[in-house]
């Protein structure tokens, strides 16, 4: 029988007076079960990191990359085991999970690196001006207090990383709550932070049910949210405590744009390659996902063959199995979703090209043509592995359609014109630009994020560490600069 997993309070194990149990969508087995905080347990947890805010701020650096190194050291250590986990709870194939925990691991190394070399401090000389003479200013950034991390099912580790290392880096504390699919891979990380030497209070991770969660976010002692998942959920948050400093990482209709210019055999088999593995891995169930191509007509006809073969190339099937591509989706009802949509465009006129069909958890690689631009699937984020393909005349007309959406997380634009690439750059109504490639990249380090509906803020280990602090000016006086 498998033990309950307790959860971290304040640095240390605990377990509630109830448990829900964690089943992999593949085959629906058990993977564990997991206790619940009780209300004053939450209670408990946010009280202790208010307490500790102070002496957590003021933490030596060099105490906080040493946690920070020792968790990506871990990390490496526990890999195999790791991302089996993953695997198991996430459905996620067994190569992508290895992926993820390498993430993880440069997440904290990254974090550790920042953390020795942020908060130099910046001066500024004010005598430039009459009234500033022998003046000079001083700018440093402090917490703004503790963060409460949100953190979804799809990457169940490595976005849990993203909220906890730039907060100890910072030396802030943060409450984790792991998405209740997907909780043992935070878990798994309250166990090698409690390997550290951090100030108990300093961080917990909790598995919150969903219901509970209000209360939480509207705690005035959690004056930072960090959200990642739905934009019903992110904005409703949002919504609700108006005065907190919100970071949401939302949805996206990631596009591939395939421009002239990209026209070789070898070009489109590339293009098609990268376009069929990053409209399926993860099943789909990423933020940047391919989710549109958007192919100029004079390479459209040769194009789009490649696609469904590269994407019926892709093996289907059990998540621990290594040569699995597209596992299932976290449940049943996601590929229910998934196919419902894909009915309905079908049913308004689309073309089905290859895929189309569920089973279980699982739905096979899809590819749509002719998509009526009024269908569910053309305006919202699947969170599967469908891909639509469509014909435009030149660039304008391209760049135009990636901009036709609520979304703006990142695109892809397979060009070699470095001048049509700043175009790009400049045209695309979007978080990143990925030029030469799909807008599945994304680099731990850099910064990440959306406009319009798809967020506020901005992750990167460097960039979370500055939405969580703000600017302090020291202004000295009667100095002889």
């Amino acid at each position: 029988m498998t033990s309950t997993h307790a959860f971290w309070l304040a640095g240390r194990q605990a377990t509630g007076e109830d448990a829900f149990d964690v089943t992999s969508p593949w085959d629906g087995r058990l993977v564990g079960s997991v206790s619940i905080p009780t209300d004053a347990q939450v209670e408990e947890a946010v009280a202790a990191a208010y307490a500790v805010e102070a002496e957590f701020a003021a933490t030596p650096a060099h105490v906080r990359a040493a946690a920070l190194d020792h968790v990506s050291k871990r990390l490496v250590e526990r890999t195999e085991e790791i991302a089996q986990l993953i695997s198991a709870e996430n459905g996620k194939p067994i190569k992508w999970a290895r992926g993820e925990v390498g993430r993880a691991v440069s997440v904290f190394r990254f974090a550790a690196e920042e953390a020795r070399r942020f908060n130099g401090g910046e001066a500024q000389r004010l005598d430039t001006d009459a009234g500033g003479t022998g003046r000079l200013a001083l700018t440093r950034r402090f917490p703004r207090g503790t963060v409460l991390g949100i953190a979804p099912f799809n990457f169940p580790l490595n976005l849990c990383a993203h909220k906890v290392a730039p907060a100890i880096a910072v030396g802030t504390p943060i409450i984790l709550k792991p998405a209740p699919a997907t909780p043992l891979s935070g878990l798994i990380l309250g166990e090698l932070l409690a390997e550290t030497d951090l100030p108990a209070g300093s961080w917990s991770v909790l598995p919150v049910a969903n219901d509970k969660m209000p209360a939480l976010v509207q705690d005035e002692r959690l004056p930072v949210i960090s959200f990642t998942g739905s934009e019903t959920v992110g904005y409703a948050i949002m919504d609700s405590v108006p005065r907190k400093h919100c970071t949401l990482e939302l949805g996206g209709n990631g596009a591939a744009v395939v421009l002239a210019d990209w026209a070789s055999d070898e070009d489109l088999d590339w293009a098609a390659t990268r376009i069929a593995t990053f409209s399926n891995y993860q099943a789909g169930q990423s933020c940047i996902s391919v989710q549109r191509v958007i192919a100029d007509a004079s390479v459209y006809d040769r194009l789009v063959p490649k696609i469904v073969a590269a994407v019926e190339a892709q093996v289907t099937g059990d998540p621990n199995d290594a040569a699995t591509d597209v596992g299932p989706l976290v449940n049943e009802d996601a590929a229910k979703r998934v196919e419902a949509w894909v009915d309905e465009a079908v049913k308004a006129g689309a073309s089905l090209l290859t895929g189309g069909k569920r089973e279980g958890a699982s739905y096979a690689p899809t590819v749509l043509a002719d998509v009526p631009a009024d269908t569910t699937i053309s305006c919202e984020e699947v969170f599967g592995p469908v891909l639509t393909v469509r014909r435009v005349e030149g660039e304008a007309e391209a760049f135009a359609a990636v901009n036709d959406s609520k979304y703006g997380l990142q695109a892809g634009v397979f060009t070699h014109d470095l001048q049509t690439a700043f175009r790009a750059h400049r045209a695309l109504e979007v978080g990143g630009v990925v030029v030469g490639d799909v807008p599945s990249y994304r680099a731990d380090q850099m910064p990440y994020g959306g406009v319009k509906q798809s967020g506020v803020g901005r992750e990167g280990v460097r960039f979370a560490m500055d939405d969580y602090t703000y600017e302090r000016v020291m202004v000295l006086t009667g100095l002889a600069l």
